[in-house]
């Protein structure tokens, strides 16, 4: 099974056009209230428009109001994508007969027609089920209520929360080995492991902020709060342990990570393998020796331009950590004060390290 692994920007954004706070979920809202059905496509294109047949064309102003009376009317209301004009509306939509749909009921047959072959948002208000689904090209989303999306949120929030804990623990304990010399490809891909978890986690919580609109604020927040720094850590340990003898780069990485569906994660071989290793069982035990990405980033003010060059003349993180101030000063782009800097840095990362692992 392939896992598609960041949401499609075109589905969240059409979630977001229509979620509270927005001029489209206030007629929206309006329609439900009052039990009407409703066909609204956003889009006027000629490819939209060779699908129409009769009605009648307004060019009016788009405002919430205007759209909920023009869809007393039995046909479809056509809408500029931007939401500024309401172009048509009582129109008869005739999408291709030939396009295959997994709806049963009139509107929405015709519905998810028109969305896969014109590639428009449509939106679909079922009268009868006071429910609003929404199409675009092959997608179809059912709007839920809020108070089930702030509490699928929260839930999702809390897991978030716990992977966040078992994150920090993994990452400072693969700090410390690294300093020590001792770290296995275990170690690495734990870390690599919890950061994608992480990060399906929030892809999901995403989705909900964007159908939850301004209702999302503080969930949000909190999403940010606990995913600050963790992709950036995710990149740099990949950076500092990617097989490049056999070809690998972070996005290689990051792409075969992606083609990982939930219970191959759970498998730290699989994510071995994803760094460019055998992923044999007994591998996990191997030493790696890191380049120094990961921790020459954590230093204030020190570029990350000035970071690649130390780590290419160097080549890893003990090299790095056993040269004189003389020896970085020699690095283009480093210099005496940046080396004592490095230096510096260093001295204080060990001695943080060593305090945070045994507190």
């Amino acid at each position: 099974m392939v896992r598609e692994k960041r949401q499609d920007h075109r589905h969240l954004e059409s979630l977001r056009m229509v979620a509270p706070g927005t001029p489209l979920r206030e007629a929206v809202s309006r329609m439900l209230a009052a039990h009407m059905g409703a066909l609204i496509v956003l889009g006027d294109e000629e490819k939209v428009l060779r699908l129409i047949s009769g009605g009648v064309e307004l060019n009016w102003p788009f405002n919430p109001s205007r759209l909920y009376q023009v869809c007393k009317m039995d046909g479809a209301v056509i809408l500029d994508e931007g939401l500024n004009t309401i172009r048509f509306a009582n129109v008869l939509l005739v999408p291709d007969p030939n396009i295959p749909t997994r709806e049963t009921g009139t509107r929405h047959i015709t519905a998810e027609r028109v969305a896969r072959q014109t590639g428009k948002l449509v939106i679909a208000v079922s009268e009868r089920m006071s429910r609003v689904t929404l199409y675009r090209e092959e997608w179809s989303h059912v709007m839920q209520e809020v108070r089930v999306l702030v509490s699928k949120a929260t839930q999702a929030l809390q897991a978030l929360e716990r992977y966040k804990e078992r994150f920090d623990q993994v990452t400072t304990t693969l700090t410390a080995l690294e300093f020590e010399g001792l770290v296995t490809l275990y170690d690495v891909a734990i870390v690599i492991q919890r950061a994608e978890m992480m990060q399906r986690i929030s892809e999901e919580i995403e989705v909900y902020l964007a159908e939850l609109g301004v209702e999302g604020r503080l969930i949000r927040l909190q999403m940010e709060e606990l995913m600050f720094g963790v992709e950036k850590e995710k990149t740099n340990v990949i950076r500092d342990y990617m097989a490049e003898e056999r070809g690998k780069t972070v996005e290689a990485v990051e792409r075969s990570l992606s083609r990982l569906d939930g219970e191959e994660l759970l498998e730290l071989t699989n994510v071995v393998q994803a760094l460019g290793y055998s992923g044999a069982m007994d591998e996990l035990d191997r030493p790696l020796v890191p380049r120094g990405y990961r921790i020459l980033e954590k230093i204030p003010r020190l570029p990350s331009s000035v970071v690649e060059k130390v780590v290419r003349s160097f080549g890893d993180l003990h090299s790095i950590m056993e040269a004189s101030t003389r020896m970085l000063e020699e690095v283009d782009g480093v210099g005496r004060s940046r080396a004592q800097s490095i230096k510096d840095g260093l001295r204080r990362l060990v001695e943080t390290s060593i305090v945070e692992r045994f507190i």
